[in-house]
């Protein structure tokens, strides 16, 4: 497999609202909602929600290239896209004699 896959179950959620970095091998994700109260006319429709946030860290290995980190957020999911670097193999290096 040339990259991981990380899903995180995550639904009712906007991409704007997570936070994600990667800072000397730990990969950070968190999410904060903050407060929100909505009240509608006579009908009495209310939403409450309480305040709601986690963090979850990953240590990298080495092997991934943290440059091409990609995340999406589709249908409840957050995925994350961990691709592994490319392996160059060592060539024989031919050095010349003066």
């Amino acid at each position: 497999s040339d990259a991981y896959h990380l899903e995180l179950n995550a639904p009712g959620r906007t991409k704007e609202e997570f936070k994600i970095q990667v800072e000397n091998g730990l990969l950070t994700i968190s999410y904060d909602q903050k407060d929100s109260k909505e009240q509608e006319g006579v009908k009495q429709i209310r939403k409450e929600f309480s305040q709601l946030s986690f963090k979850r860290s990953f240590t990298l290995d080495d092997k991934i290239d943290e440059n091409g980190i990609q995340a999406k957020y589709e249908q409840g999911l957050l995925k994350l896209y961990l691709p592994k670097k490319e392996i160059v193999a060592n060539q024989p290096k031919q050095i010349s004699i003066l």
